[in-house]
């Protein structure tokens, strides 16, 4: 099957999950009875849609960032959440939300400027040659630490309904989110989107290594510019909209490579339309739970991407030792 045909089919996956995500719920409503004057058709109107198309955004912008960080750092275990931008965004977000400043605004630029500082602290040890285990590692320190301060913010909060809102948010869903969500939300995740699809060319010369990239043409500092920016508008208001969902960054890029290749800018496109299918699927599954409530989003994809980093972690060291 050609590349085109490939991606004509993830893209008709997209679809479906994104039609699926607007008649599954606790009350279905079937396509017979869109568009007519069933009043079920409210319930996709009024709550399904924007919560369909927050879906889409979030998958895509996380699955873009996390083929992108993949591609600059050379390294596959990386990922928002596991190098900590997805924490630290969810940090500031926190710290909005304790501070009282709990607007859909108010929250994007808090997560934005989390998710832009944790970036750029990893960056600063990139370019001091820690090599890529090393970055993974400090990553992984830079989200303990950001998880610390997030408890010590709820900690301190003045009243038990900031901390109640601020948990509640942490475990990360697209309930009730609704059409100020979309309008704040989908442009600035638009937005980092169109400058990490603009590193393709120079991730695909950074697969030469750094010396070899500058020989090219390359400039370092505008891609590790762009990566940064790009990645904290783009993950950072993912995170002020839905709250804190890991994972899909990390998984949707091993799942497409065999079928799109490893060069990184050919797994770009794929790993939006991949991302955004995952998540619209999870999203869809988890109103199925029997029960009156739903599980989060957020802890569905922790409970599927937790053992799938672990496998990749024994994948790697099994391959180290043979």
């Amino acid at each position: 099957m050609s590349r085109p045909a490939r991606l004509a089919l993830l893209a008709l996956l997209c679809a479906a999950a994104f039609l699926l995500s607007l008649g599954a719920g606790k009350v279905w409503v079937p396509a017979e009875s869109w568009f007519t004057g069933d009043p079920r058709w409210a319930i996709i109107v009024q709550l399904r849609l924007p919560r369909a198309v927050l879906g889409l955004a979030v998958g895509a912008a996380l699955g873009l960032s996390g083929a992108v960080l993949q591609g600059y750092l050379r390294n596959p275990l990386a990922d928002p959440a596991v190098v900590g931008v997805s924490s630290s965004a969810a940090m500031g977000a926190v710290a909005a939300i304790i501070a009282g400043f709990s607007s859909v605004g108010a929250m994007i630029a808090a997560a934005m400027a989390g998710a832009a500082l944790a970036m750029a602290l990893l960056t600063l040890l990139l370019w001091r040659g820690g090599g890529t285990v090393a970055f993974v590692l400090a990553g992984t320190v830079l989200a303990t630490l950001a998880g610390a301060a997030t408890a010590f913010l709820i900690s301190i909060a003045p009243n038990p309904y900031a901390v109640a809102e601020a948990i509640d948010w942490l475990m990360g869903a697209l309930t009730d989110r609704g059409p100020d969500e979309v309008a704040l939300g989908v442009p600035v995740m638009a937005a980092g989107a169109a400058l990490l699809l603009a590193t393709g060319p120079a991730l695909d010369a950074l697969t030469l290594g750094e010396a070899a990239a500058r020989s090219l043409g390359v400039r370092l500092g505008r891609v590790q510019a762009l990566v940064v920016l790009g990645t904290g508008l783009a993950v950072g208001a993912s995170v002020a909209v839905t709250g804190v969902v890991g994972f899909v960054g990390l998984i949707v890029p091993h799942v497409l490579r065999p079928w799109f290749g490893a060069r990184p800018a050919a797994l770009l496109l794929p790993s939006a339309l991949g991302g955004a299918t995952l998540t619209l699927t999870a999203d869809a599954l988890v109103r199925l739970v029997p029960g009156p409530g739903e599980v989060r989003l957020g802890v569905a994809m922790a409970l599927i991407g937790a053992p799938f980093f672990l496998w990749l972690l024994l994948g790697r060291r099994g391959a180290a030792w043979r």
